[in-house]
């Protein structure tokens, strides 16, 4: 037990900032106090000085491949943990697209008992549908998971669900959000077909936002979109890629359906594939400039809900080859919330809706308990983050497994200072706390 007191930081939280403190006592907040060198009420063990930083609530990543099990060469759920406090992430939601892959509750228990072992971060889990399993999916516990991911489109294995009737009772019966990656594969197949003669080259990575493309994106989030509206289930579209995508929410209307948008699709274009190749193929694909810069509005409108990085390791071995061949997916968890700075720098959103996208909403989606905002009596999941601290992005300040980035050789302007889980300082000045501390699952409040 003790108590820390984090004073005269510039305090972000829920529409608001001013200068204060926070008092954390063991792992919860105990006290915040407006105003400048504020005495708390009760004497504290350990005071840190936060003048000229600001402390915002622990980012929610709540859409990370962390690996584990099966695919550990890539990455793993310590490492990749470990990556994410760096970065002032203080909690992440797992997709189930690991080996085996979490369409069981019994492969979901294993999962949670390896987190528990592992993370030292708070943890949770979304359970795969297939077509096969989506009335024992609609079965389990809602508080035990925190929702259902559904791969509309483009899936390894058998996650795949495109089945009409198999989407229907899905949608009809789920009782927590619902996840969708929708790409419609037969398009995606079509393209295949069109563009393969011409993407046999290492250097074909112009065809990739060609054969994933928009329209492929389009129809299938469109199909879900309408699946939502017609049974009122609460979905949340992820790593919307396209303009054309926004087009579909209308959140005064349906408020229960929601958009992600990813790190990648908010920081690249297709004009990058010819500086970084293979480093920024993801699924959806990046996509041109106008996509991006729509994205980008929409950060500011309430048509985009939360912001994830969809963090995908590969060794760098598996993203050589062109289109069809390199690997999808790129390491972020650690640079989100400083490449989002960068954004709000650029005018392209404020820090009061950064807070809300990346740890406010994504607690109210999920309806995770205690976490995602500074409150007193809440769970001391923060982050504190210093403005005009330029550092250039080397290998060796990559704490995940595989050791690359895409953004490597950048210079953000800001950085993480101290990243506190449950009330304990896991990060701090460039320097991970003890291997053996370990966070704690997420709770649902269904």
């Amino acid at each position: 037990m003790h108590r820390t007191l984090l004073k005269n930081a510039t305090i972000v939280n829920e529409g608001h900032r001013f200068v204060g403190s926070v008092v954390i006592d063991d792992e919860r907040i105990d006290q915040i106090i407006e105003g400048k060198d504020a005495t708390p009420q009760v004497p504290v063990d350990f005071v840190i000085d936060a003048e000229g930083q600001y402390l915002l609530p622990g980012v929610i990543d709540t859409h990370v491949h962390f690996r584990e099990p099966g695919l550990t060469e890539k990455g793993d759920m310590k490492t990749e943990s470990r990556a994410a406090a760096a970065g002032g992430v203080t909690t992440w939601l797992d997709m189930p697209n690991t080996n085996p892959q979490t369409t069981s509750l019994e492969a979901y228990e294993a999962k949670m008992a390896l987190a528990a072992r592992h993370s030292p971060l708070n943890y949770g889990f979304f359970i795969g549908a297939t077509k096969t399993n989506v009335q024992e999916v609609t079965k389990i516990s809602i508080r035990r998971f925190a929702g259902i991911k559904v791969f509309m489109g483009a899936s390894t294995g058998n996650m795949l669900v495109d089945d009409a009737d198999a989407l229907d009772y899905l949608f009809e019966h789920a009782k927590v959000p619902i996840v969708t990656h929708c790409e419609d594969s037969s398009i995606i197949a079509k393209n295949v077909k069109q563009y393969q003669d011409a993407c046999q080259g290492s250097d074909s990575l112009n065809y990739h936002p060609l054969i994933r493309s928009e329209e492929a994106c389009y129809k299938s989030t469109h199909r879900a979109v309408k699946l939502a509206q017609r049974y009122g289930t609460q979905l949340h579209v992820a790593h919307i890629s396209t303009a054309k995508e926004l087009s579909l929410f209308s959140p005064k209307k349906y408020p229960h359906i929601t958009a992600e948008v990813c790190l990648p699709h908010l920081l690249f274009c297709d004009t990058d594939y010819a500086r970084l190749g293979a480093r920024i193929k993801c699924n959806p694909a990046v996509k041109t400039a106008e996509d991006r810069q729509a994205l980008r509005r929409a950060l500011s409108t309430e048509k985009i809900y939360t912001i994830a990085t969809d963090h995908a390791p590969h060794r760098l071995k598996e993203k050589q080859g062109g289109a069809l061949q390199a690997a999808s997916g790129m390491p972020m968890v650690q640079f989100s919330l400083v490449s989002m700075l960068e954004l709000m720098d650029e005018g392209v959103l404020t820090m009061e809706r950064l807070v809300e996208l990346m740890c406010h909403h994504p607690a109210r989606l999920f309806r995770i308990e205690n976490r995602g905002f500074i409150r007193e009596g809440y769970k001391a999941d923060l982050v504190l983050v210093r403005p005009n601290a330029p550092w250039t992005l080397t290998p060796n300040r990559i704490r995940s497994k595989c050791n690359w980035s895409p953004l490597e050789g950048h210079t953000f302007s800001w950085r993480v200072e101290k990243t506190f889980c449950n009330g304990f300082p896991i990060y701090s000045n460039g320097h991970l706390a003890d291997e053996y501390l370990r966070g704690q699952a997420v709770t649902y409040l269904r």
